[in-house]
């Protein structure tokens, strides 16, 4: 147990310093063109490297970080109820979406975040909604826990608030990730929220509210009761990921979607963790 929990907050620290890494080299190497030139060869060779496998890096080593704790924590039945009706039907949004323009929009991947599927999807991308979809919907489960409400109605709001703490991260994130000088996807048709369609926040809610609906259908097939002291690396996640988009998109002179992200993100991901701190279990 103890070499887990080792190899977790191994994980969990390389993911965090793979999203900073990433940032100084998009947001202070990159602009600076004369930095660059006077780097050395293995320099130079480093940031190719960093740029075209830095972002599949970071969201595998939260992947991984995040499967171990769901495993450590939850055991193997309630991590795979999650991560696989998470990867499958987010993989499938994206695919619809990338092809049709339904749920999300009209957009398509650029290069950076690795192998795309069926030349559409990088395959980083449904671990992202896996990981952060997880670490949100625990966040919100756990946090529900000890109120005095029935047991449906918590479930039902851990999907609820769970979906919303997702698509708050993408309120923050998708701007700047669109708009850097080295953005990873491209809007088609550029909407009215910072270059995004509205229809793009209704299409992340709705993934996150089927493929949260579904993982809870089946953890209800084997009932698991999950410590009120066991947040920690969900929220680290969380707020890690929030933080990367913040800095992202306020270097990119974004500010209305990271008081979205603020208000709808960080301050109930905050509250959810304190309710579950003062409850003895949560479940």
């Amino acid at each position: 147990m103890k070499k887990t929990v080792t190899a977790e907050r191994g994980f969990l620290v390389g993911h965090i310093l793979s999203m900073a890494f990433g940032l100084a080299g998009i947001l202070l190497v990159l602009p600076n063109t004369e930095f660059i030139t006077h780097l050395t060869q293995f320099g130079q060779t480093a940031l190719v490297w960093s740029m075209a496998g830095g972002g599949a890096a970071y969201i595998l080593l939260g992947t991984i970080a995040v499967s171990i704790y769901a495993y450590r924590v939850c055991g193997a039945w309630h991590w795979l109820g999650f991560m696989l009706p998470a990867i499958a039907l987010s993989l499938g949004s994206e695919l619809l979406g990338t092809s049709t323009g339904f749920p999300f929009g009209h957009y398509h991947y650029l290069s950076g975040l690795g192998y795309k599927i069926a030349g559409l999807v990088p395959f980083t991308i449904p671990l992202s909604w896996f990981y952060l979809g997880f670490s949100a919907y625990l966040i919100a489960r756990v946090g529900l826990g000890n109120l005095s409400i029935p047991n449906w109605s918590k479930c039902l709001g851990a999907i609820a608030i769970g979906a919303l703490l997702l698509t708050s991260w993408d309120f923050v994130l998708d701007p700047a990730m669109s708009q850097t000088n080295v953005p990873f996807w491209i809007w088609e048709q550029p909407g009215a929220f910072f270059g995004m369609p509205y229809q793009n926040f209704a299409g992340w809610l709705g993934t996150g509210i089927v493929f949260m609906s579904v993982a809870t259908l089946i953890w209800s097939f084997k009932p698991v009761t999950i410590s009120s002291n066991s947040l920690d690396l969900p929220l680290a996640i969380y707020l890690s990921n929030l933080a990367f988009a913040t800095i992202m998109s306020l270097a990119s002179g974004i500010y209305t979607p990271v008081y979205l992200g603020l208000v709808l993100g960080i301050l109930p991901a905050l509250l959810l963790y304190k309710s579950a701190k003062s409850a003895p279990e949560a479940s």
